[in-house]
């Protein structure tokens, strides 16, 4: 299905959400971009194939003055969200006996609570017009735990146990829920991440950097949604962790500490 109507992208001032924005855009669906840097937001749209067409929202997240208010501004952009995209997130780099308990809350907050809040808010629109898509960005990660990641690899865990479920329940609705589960992308999410004790980590990781670029990510997303998929898998030979998890565990548990992970 083409969705012709409002995407709502947020985290998209950098990386996969920035990639998708000019992307959704180029195909001629009207975008309604989110992030805290509005500075960045302006170079996005100075930046795109229809500027008329990427309308910006920035907030943060985390300290949200009210999701529906938020929604409702998103609304008033571009009109009645049909296709909302939770990408805002933020990565780690460090142990679980070294990352902070604000930090632990932090990502699960930004990772998991928002995007379940956002959901919230618009699905009684989606519902009422009696079609719409939600996109939910997990990651490899959503299906198996690898060192530095503790809280990351839950927060995904957790997005993708909550949105399935979600499907499930909106069957018949016309309301449809696609996972996103990437692997290693090249951007910038390494050097965000949360380092010990709350420093940011502030490198790029090498099999981040050697990644699908952002923008094959971004079509293949794209595509995707488009084709109402209820989840995708992206990226390089790493994916193969899902399915090797899936039916050899014990391979995937040997191997994983040699491992850098995604």
């Amino acid at each position: 299905m083409r969705y012709d109507g409002a995407h709502w992208i947020t985290g998209a001032s950098s990386g996969i959400g920035r990639a998708l924005a000019l992307e959704l855009n180029a195909r001629g669906a009207p975008v309604v971009a989110t992030a805290r840097r509005e500075d960045a937001l302006q170079a996005l749209r100075s930046g795109c194939a229809h500027p008329e067409r990427m309308h910006l929202l920035p907030a943060d997240l985390l300290d949200a003055d009210g999701w529906e208010p938020l929604a409702a501004r998103a609304a008033e952009l571009a009109g009645p969200v049909q296709v909302l995209i939770n990408n805002a997130g933020i990565s780690q780099r460090a142990t679980a006996e070294a990352t902070r308990m604000q930090d632990v809350r932090r990502m699960m907050e930004l990772n998991f609570f928002a995007p379940v809040a956002l959901t919230r808010a618009v699905l009684p629109g989606m519902r009422a017009a009696g079609h719409g898509r939600v996109v939910i960005i997990s990651s490899v990660a959503g299906y198996v735990g690898t060192p530095l990641r503790s809280t990351y690899a839950a927060s995904k865990h957790a997005v993708r146990g909550w949105f399935d479920s979600l499907r499930a329940e909106l069957h018949g609705s016309g309301v449809g829920v696609t996972v996103v589960c990437p692997g290693y992308v090249s951007t910038e999410i390494s050097q965000r991440a949360v380092g010990e004790h709350g420093v940011e980590h502030g490198k790029r990781d090498a099999v981040v950097e050697q990644g699908m670029p952002a923008d094959q990510c971004a079509r293949r997303i794209a595509d995707a949604i488009e084709r109402e998929r209820s989840e995708l898998l992206v990226g390089g030979k790493e994916t193969w962790a899902v399915y090797a998890k899936r039916f050899a565990p014990g391979l995937v548990e040997r191997l994983l500490p040699g491992q850098e992970p995604s």
